[in-house]
């Protein structure tokens, strides 16, 4: 039992981050022509946050792309998990909301944003973290 609940860890850990990398590899054009640009980013930076000034949507972008780049390596290192964790939730509930506000419910829904971010509160919640820096470090 031990051994499946470290493997599903390890996965959820690795889904996570490879989520967050694949949102700023898009913005970044690395996903070629299905990336969606800076440009769009910031376009629907400001849709997804219609309730706050337009002109703050570009500082918006460019720190949540910092904040999703910092997550998304950490949980791939496993470094400091339970901290990255509680960030990624709090900032993936942030973004669930913002997007019902700006778009209906339904939104967020559909692309599991929610769930993502019950995912990351969930990874913070094990005790131990096997093939992880965190585990290298603490051993």
């Amino acid at each position: 039992m031990k051994t499946q609940q470290d493997a599903a860890v390890f996965l959820l850990r690795i889904a996570l981050a490879v989520g967050f990398l694949s949102a700023v590899a898009s913005r970044m054009n690395l996903w070629g022509a299905q990336s969606s640009g800076w440009k769009n980013f910031v376009h629907y930076t400001a849709e997804t946050n219609s309730f706050l000034p337009q002109s703050w949507a570009a500082i918006i972008a460019i720190l949540s792309t910092i904040a999703e780049l910092s997550i998304g390596i950490l949980l791939l290192l496993g470094f400091q998990i339970k901290r990255t964790a509680t960030y990624a939730s709090i900032l993936t509930l942030f973004f669930a909301i913002a997007m019902s506000i700006s778009f209906g419910i339904k939104e967020p829904l559909d692309y599991s944003v929610f769930a993502f971010s019950a995912g990351a509160f969930l990874l913070r919640t094990f005790p131990r973290y096997v093939w992880s820096l965190d585990q290298l470090l603490h051993q």
